[in-house]
């Protein structure tokens, strides 16, 4: 109809934001905890350090300060937001979602806000979702996607499998309209309950409600099942490269940064490796970081465009992993 505004084109990153916890814990500092040596965790994950959030704080307030930076980036206030969406495995609470402790801290009360699950998937989901919310209903408008994750609350100190890994950061962006081209050019995603089990918070929901059994058992700490999780990353991390390369008709060359979910550093570096994807493509940061879940691609994003190596029309492939088993991928154009 003539006059009518048309939708827009596509939609992409406006904006990018972290935070990343001040304390640092070296391998050193907790080597010994469990029982080996900090070449050993350097060697089996290829981390050599990680980042540990104050006690007093909750998952929401590392949120929230990566929602005010990327607002910010974008040169937006809280209320030119629409919508809210904050993946993560490790809520304030249940039953209340952490994005709506966000929205009101943040102000943003133009905005509706949820939690979205998929784990370490989790922001690749989030940003699908954002994508898919803006263009079915709110053309034009701008949505805020977080991943946020305090695993340091969750560990088991007796459990090295997790305890070396995990980690706690935050990481935001802000999703609006761009030129055809640029932004999201493809998703893709998927899930396999029957893996929902290898790695997980086994106590506190409906099904195992807690009591001093679950307590008493260590249900509410985080475990993982490394070798079963490790065996599914390889065999669908490629599966994820493949599809993307497929939906968005690029090869493997003309992808300029592969920024993943950072699993595990030494993993990530030898499975790339396989797949051709080389040195120059790569962003690792799970060595610096460790694992923060859902916070570990945008985190990544930021550490990229730090370095000065996510720029303008940048092609950027991403790809995840999570408990669920769950799984993502997508292929964005830096605008």
């Amino acid at each position: 109809m003539s006059g009518q505004a048309s939708a827009p084109a596509a939609w992409g990153i406006h904006g990018l934001g972290v935070h990343i916890p001040d304390r640092c814990v070296p391998n050193a500092e907790i080597a010994e905890q469990y029982g080996v040596e900090p070449a050993w965790i350097e060697r089996m994950t290829g981390i050599t350090q990680r980042r540990c959030a104050k006690p007093e704080q909750a998952t929401s307030d590392l949120a929230l300060a990566a929602a005010e930076q990327a607002l910010g980036d974008a040169r937006l206030t809280a209320r030119d937001i629409d919508v809210i969406l904050l993946a993560t495995s490790t809520p304030d609470q249940l039953a209340v979602a952490t994005a709506c402790r966000v929205q009101h801290k943040l102000g943003a009360d133009r905005a509706w806000a949820t939690d979205i699950g998929g784990a370490c998937a989790g922001f690749l989901y989030a940003l699908k979702l954002a994508r898919d919310v803006l263009a079915a209903s709110c053309p034009g408008g701008r949505a805020l996607v977080i991943g946020a994750e305090m695993f340091s609350k969750f560990q088991n100190p007796g459990d090295r499998s997790t305890g070396v890994l995990f980690a706690d950061g935050a990481g935001a962006v802000v999703v609006g309209p761009t030129p055809a081209g640029e932004g999201i050019l493809c998703s893709a995603q998927g899930s396999d309950g029957g893996l929902a089990d290898i790695v997980g918070i086994r106590a506190g929901g409906s099904a195992r409600p807690a009591s001093e059994l679950t307590v008493a058992e260590g249900g509410h700490y985080l475990h993982m099942n490394g070798k079963a999780v490790a065996a599914y990353f390889h065999e669908v991390f490629p599966q994820i490269i493949e599809r993307l390369t497929r939906l968005s008709g690029l090869n493997l060359d003309q992808i300029d940064l592969v920024i993943p979910h950072q699993a595990n550093a030494r993993m990530l570096r030898t499975l790339s490796a396989e797949l051709g994807i080389s040195t120059s493509q790569l962003v690792v940061t799970a060595d610096t970081f460790g694992n923060t879940g859902a916070a570990s691609i945008p985190m990544a994003m930021h550490a990229a465009r730090s370095q000065g190596r996510l720029k303008p029309q940048s092609t950027v492939l991403h790809a995840a992993v999570g408990a669920g088993m769950s799984w993502a991928g997508s292929v964005q154009r830096w605008r």
